[in-house]
């Protein structure tokens, strides 16, 4: 006990005696709102404390090599699964029709249900050679005129007829999935070009009748971090009564997000412009 005594003698700033003080309402108000506001303060400079905050820089890239993914989840409600093509070209001249990356197409009803799913590189396997562009330019000109004069192959009557039907129910098409192309410039498109132009031609009687309709629901360049925007998620594009092509100029920005762990995640931002080409009869371009 004399210890315990001894400790609670000890007090660098001893109290004055009980009655030398004085006890008020104010002095207990003036009291509970010192306390107040010192505790306050202090949970603001807590939170000020523990907050994380993103810090831009900018560096040159220097990268060279490298592949860049694309990450695509689109829907097209007015087009079949049969006539959606994923196309890509870059300004080395490199061309890739129907890309058999990892890109899954999913059939859709009318009513926007699954009913079906098809991986693109099955379609590369199968050998889409009686309707593709490049299997057209493949053959010479008399080949082409002779095939045209007498008729389509059962493989390809098969194919306009089971797109025919597939448009009749109102079936459309949600593509998904990843390709990674070179880090050059180049384009990417989603449309019918992967169909022979005579095939397209039975087919929707016309480009004016192609509904290239759609609603991206997520376009991106690589991983996202916290606080990336991406301007182009839960874009919708619906026509009606008209067709055309819908272009999308895209800058994109390569990125590294550092996290306070030190790790470092690559990935890219982007910045767009959209035009709307229409299309006529007398065109003899393809909605895409």
């Amino acid at each position: 006990m004399g210890i315990k005594q001894a400790l609670k003698s000890l007090d660098a700033f001893p109290r004055a005696e009980d009655h030398l003080m004085q006890k008020t309402q104010t002095g207990a108000v003036v009291s509970i709102i010192g306390l107040s506001i010192m505790a306050i303060l202090f949970l603001h400079e807590l939170t000020y404390y523990i907050t994380t905050y993103t810090v831009h820089q900018m560096s040159v890239d220097l990268k060279r090599g490298e592949t860049l993914p694309i990450h695509i989840n689109m829907t097209f409600p007015s087009l079949p699964c049969d006539v959606v093509s994923v196309d890509a070209i870059d300004m080395s001249g490199k061309h890739e029709v129907d890309l058999d990356t990892n890109i899954w197409k999913l059939r859709l009803s009318k009513d926007g249900l699954i009913i079906g799913t098809e991986y693109i590189s099955d379609l590369v396997e199968k050998g889409h050679t009686d309707h593709k562009h490049d299997a057209d330019k493949d053959h010479d000109e008399s080949s082409v005129q002779k095939h045209h004069a007498h008729g389509f192959g059962q493989d390809a009557e098969a194919m306009v007829k089971k797109a025919k039907q597939a448009l009749a129910n109102g079936e459309g098409c949600r593509v998904y999935g990843v390709l990674d192309v070179q880090r050059v410039a180049g384009n990417f498109h989603i449309s019918v070009h992967g169909l022979n132009i005579f095939v397209a031609q039975q087919i929707f009687e016309g480009a004016t009748h192609v509904n290239v309709s759609h609603v991206i629901h997520d376009l991106s360049f690589g991983p996202k971090y916290p606080g990336i925007h991406n301007p182009l998620d839960g874009t919708e594009r619906i026509l009606r009564g008209a067709s055309g092509t819908f272009k999308y100029y895209i800058k994109i920005v390569p990125t590294e997000y550092r996290y306070l762990s030190k790790e470092v995640l690559p990935t890219n931002q982007f910045s767009v412009t959209e035009y709307f080409v229409s299309v006529t009869e007398s065109d003899r371009t393809w909605p895409g």
